[in-house]
């Protein structure tokens, strides 16, 4: 049977509060009485202290806002500037400054802008001249055939590589400081001018059979994109036939002007000015070579790793027509040493390249 609740007034107490007694404060709070601040606020109609405004009626003795203390200051948490990077900083990064702020460093050591244009008033006139030119040539050229134009840009690879470089560049030197006598030194640099003009000639020819040969090798979904970017990179290279084309035509057309007015006497200067244009040709060509054969002609954007390929490639190209003119000096083991340890070298760092392009970004040759 279910529990029956308890009716209400049941119960030992009859429905009452055991602790709700009569006491003597039923009447009312005892702390509640009449205090002695009940009667009216004697500060009601206004503070005692507030009196009438001794400059209310006429001009305040400090009129508008306070001044600023020091109102041509900087603020003195302002954004930190870098200081300007200098003149040699600049050289390093590739920018030229103009000849305008390397006028104003010398005219900064005055003693040395005089003793240039003292001792040495015909270099200072060609540097004067001929800086402007070069300058204006390798912007033209850089914009044209930019010298970091890789898709895959690997700031380790490009360490490694000068470092090669000027293991290269010290390993020659000290072979022809030990070996070598005043012919060597002729033919060296007869050396670096042919490979500098054959070069990207080499380019030109070898570049198309090794693209042949990876579109071949390469997957069906990747060839689209390498044929997207055979466009640039043939604009590129017929940029840089015309460039060199162009000199020779520059040189024939300025002495032909001179031949022509030879009985008129022209002024020596106008003979000079005729030749400019050639010569700013020769400094865009050779700077553009260097990006060249740097970029390979921006074939990177049909495959990031076809300047490795060509540079592998190139490289023994390069050691055959070298040996053309003959081994370099010294003993038959160092000679066998030069001419095979350059070129084994630098395809060592390009397998390098491709073996990094292939783990850390994904290249690889058939994709």
């Amino acid at each position: 049977m279910p529990p029956v609740p308890p009716q209400p007034g049941a119960g030992p107490y009859q429905g009452g509060n055991p602790y709700q007694g009569p006491g003597p404060y039923q009447g009312g709070n005892p702390y509640q009485g009449p205090g002695p601040y009940q009667g009216p606020d004697p500060y009601r109609g206004g503070s005692p202290y507030q009196g009438p405004n001794p400059y209310q009626g006429g001009p305040q003795p400090y009129p508008g806002p306070s001044p600023v203390p020091y109102p041509q200051l900087p603020v003195p948490y302002g954004p930190y500037m870098p200081p300007p990077p200098s003149v040699w900083q600049r050289f390093r990064a590739g920018d030229w400054p103009p000849l305008s702020t390397l006028l104003q460093r010398l005219g900064a050591h005055w003693y040395v802008l005089a003793a240039l244009v003292c001792c040495a008033l015909p270099f200072f006139l060609m540097f004067v001249i001929g800086y402007p030119m070069a300058r204006s040539a390798r912007l033209m050229a850089h914009r044209r055939f930019p010298p970091f134009h890789r898709r895959v840009q690997d700031p380790q690879v490009t360490r490694v590589q000068k470092a090669r470089a000027w293991c290269a560049l010290a390993a020659s030197l000290l072979i022809l400081c030990l070996y070598g006598t005043e012919a060597d030194v002729e033919e060296l640099q007869e050396q670096f001018m042919i490979r500098l003009a054959i070069t990207p000639w080499l380019l030109l020819l070898t570049a198309p059979v090794v693209i042949l040969v990876l579109f071949r090798i390469s997957s069906p979904a990747a060839r689209p994109r390498m044929r997207a970017g055979i466009g640039p990179a043939a604009r590129s290279a017929l940029w840089f036939v015309g460039a060199t084309t162009a000199v020779p035509l520059l040189f024939m057309g300025a002495v032909f002007i001179g031949v022509q007015l030879q009985d008129a006497d022209p002024p020596a200067l106008f003979t000079l000015a005729t030749f400019v244009p050639a010569l700013w040709m020769v400094l865009f060509v050779g700077f553009a070579s260097v990006s060249v054969v740097r970029t390979v002609f921006g074939t990177s954007e049909m495959h990031a790793a076809l300047p490795a390929l060509l540079t592998g490639l190139l490289v023994w190209e390069l050691t055959a027509v070298n040996l053309l003119s003959g081994m370099p000096p010294g003993p038959p083991l160092v000679q066998i040493a030069a001419v095979v340890c350059g070129p084994a070298s630098v395809s060592a760092v390009a397998w390098w390249e491709l073996r990094r392009l292939r783990t850390r970004f994904g290249v690889r040759l058939r994709a």
